[in-house]
């Protein structure tokens, strides 16, 4: 069962709970807690979602000295985290310190490859040089896949176009979360690397992130359920 994750994309707490309560009506089970929201409330919101009984994937994507990886994963695992981020860019010894600081606790560490925002022209501009046969982002994704599989981490948070190819090339059961995801004929927005929820399924995720698709619709209730039976079904 490929599981939703709603991202709570409200600037502050009194709309966090709003939105909350709309999410409970409509069974998700989890939420990604991120930057806007976490920096204005993040441990009372923590602290809030725990008590109504949700999943949490607070995506700070952390990216740091090793040290200060690692006192901030055990400072996510002691806020009631279930799952964190950490750039795979800021290679092995990092994210092994992401690993140790969440040690004692059951805490999943998910390495962001390449965001879903980006495609191969940004790769270029970032500094990466450009292939002749636009296979770029993929080899990045790779690359940083495969390091956050040798160092141990519990998945990674990439594109559903890029799940199918990367679980061929693991033998350990990992999590694959997928943001970038959006029904048939919706605005993508400022994504890149996009793709349905049932092709999501279809192509092995665990896990899809949505933000924007449910917030911003008029019945983001119906909308939720509507991606929920795409998951279940792998049929849009």
């Amino acid at each position: 069962m490929t599981e939703l994750i709603a991202a709570l994309d409200v600037p502050n707490f009194d709309e966090g709970i709003v939105y909350v309560a709309k999410l409970l009506s409509s069974e998700v089970k989890w939420v990604k807690l991120g930057l806007e929201l976490f920096t204005n409330c993040g441990p009372r919101m923590m602290s809030f979602l725990k008590d109504s009984g949700f999943k949490v994937m607070l995506d700070l994507k952390l990216h740091d000295i090793p040290e200060t990886v690692q006192r901030a994963a055990t400072s996510a695992a002691l806020l009631g985290a279930d799952m964190i981020t950490v750039h795979c860019m800021g290679g092995p010894a990092m994210l092994k310190a992401a690993k140790r600081g969440t040690e004692r606790w059951s805490v999943k560490v998910l390495g962001v490859t390449v965001l879903t925002s980006h495609e191969e022209a940004d790769l270029v501009q970032i500094g990466f040089e450009p292939t002749p046969h636009k296979t770029l982002v993929y080899d990045q994704v790779y690359r940083l896949f495969r390091m956050a599989d040798v160092c141990g981490l519990d998945g990674v948070v990439c594109s559903a176009q890029e799940v199918g190819n990367l679980k061929m090339n693991t033998d350990r059961d990992l999590l694959y979360v997928t943001p970038g995801i959006r029904l048939r004929g919706a605005d993508q927005q400022d994504q890149k690397r996009i793709a349905t929820p049932a092709y999501a399924k279809q192509e092995g995720a665990t896990h899809v992130v949505v933000g924007r698709p449910i917030r911003d619709a008029a019945d983001p209730i119906a909308v939720a359920k509507t991606i929920r039976q795409q998951l279940e079904t792998g049929i849009e």
